[in-house]
């Protein structure tokens, strides 16, 4: 608790389904200041907008939260915004913060940085063994930029940065747009609107039969702080559950817990996306004690219920 009562911190990022539960988190280890950029107010692709929001949060730490993401389908109609968006944001935040002296930069790239084929699961030396699942390559390419720089700064300048690789997170207030949501929120929406349309039937994009790794939000938050706190290389560090899934399964299990009886319809004309995705999580466990603690379902019934409450509620109410 100590280590943040004197820190101010910059979240950027913040707001958002992730950067809201590490701000809850700081909040309850009384953190002395946080300081989170509004999009409205600071462009962090703009390297002037990233210039004045360091002269005015004056950070100790900042945690690079705010990226561009989406599922398969945003990131094969925008490669090239995901790219440049994400790189530019990381690039100079890092290169900002180092020249303004700050003492330590905590930053997330992704899973889609991992080869296409990486053997399971996936271990951190295994980062560089070829090029990544084509869907995802631009996004994922990007953000492995940031491990990249945070190696060399630390090399060269003495940095302080921590670069993690967490996997597909989920939970409450994930993003549930059909057109950018990741699969899990996608699967909960399609199949409560179908129940509440009385529609017997959906539609899932590919084979069901990749496998994916999932992390509880509130999890990974958890994991983002205890390397904030603890952890001091630069070496890549994966952030998950430890267990993986086929799409196949996952879907069946969506279904039960929504209630949803209806048929599954496999559009196999849309990709599947990475074949496998597994990480190995022990040098999390070994080098910061950071081990997931939420079941799988209970983490899905937790997002069901919210989506429930602020979505299929309001959409009620507002008829």
């Amino acid at each position: 608790m100590d280590f943040w009562q004197n820190k101010r911190i910059m979240v950027t990022g913040g707001a958002g389904f992730l950067g809201s539960f590490v701000v809850n988190k700081l909040k309850k280890k009384d953190c002395a200041s946080i300081f989170i950029p509004k999009i409205e107010d600071y462009d962090l692709v703009n390297i002037e907008d990233i210039k004045r929001v360091y002269k005015d949060a004056l950070p100790d730490i900042v945690i690079h939260l705010a990226a561009k993401v989406g599922g398969i389908g945003a990131n094969r109609d925008n490669p090239g915004k995901f790219f440049y968006d994400n790189l530019m944001m990381g690039v100079q935040m890092m290169e900002e913060g180092r020249k303004y002296g700050i003492e330590k930069f905590v930053t997330l790239a992704t899973i889609c940085a991992y080869p296409k084929f990486t053997p399971a699961p996936f271990k951190e030396d295994d980062l560089w063994n070829g090029y990544p699942e084509e869907t995802n390559a631009p996004y994922g390419l990007a953000k492995k930029m940031l491990l990249v720089q945070s190696q060399a700064y630390r090399q060269q300048y003495g940095f302080n940065s921590v670069c993690l690789f967490p996997v597909n997170l989920y939970g409450p207030g994930d993003n549930f747009d059909l057109q950018t949501s990741h699969v899990i929120p996608a699967l909960i929406r399609k199949c409560l609107e179908a129940l509440n349309a009385g529609e017997d039937k959906i539609e899932v994009w590919g084979t069901g039969v990749p496998t994916r790794e999932f992390l509880y939000v509130e999890d990974c938050a958890e994991a983002i702080l205890l390397a904030a706190e603890k952890y001091n290389k630069s070496e890549p560090v994966n952030i998950g559950s430890g267990s993986e899934i086929a799409i196949r399964d996952l879907v069946a299990l969506i279904c039960r817990l929504t209630g949803f009886e209806g048929k599954v319809i496999w559009n196999k004309s849309k990709p599947d996306g990475q074949p496998r995705r597994c990480l190995d999580v022990t040098r999390a466990l070994n080098e910061f004690d950071f081990q997931a603690t939420t079941d799988f379902e209970t983490g899905l019934r937790q997002t069901i219920k919210w989506y429930k409450d602020n979505y299929i509620v309001q959409n009620v109410t507002n008829r």
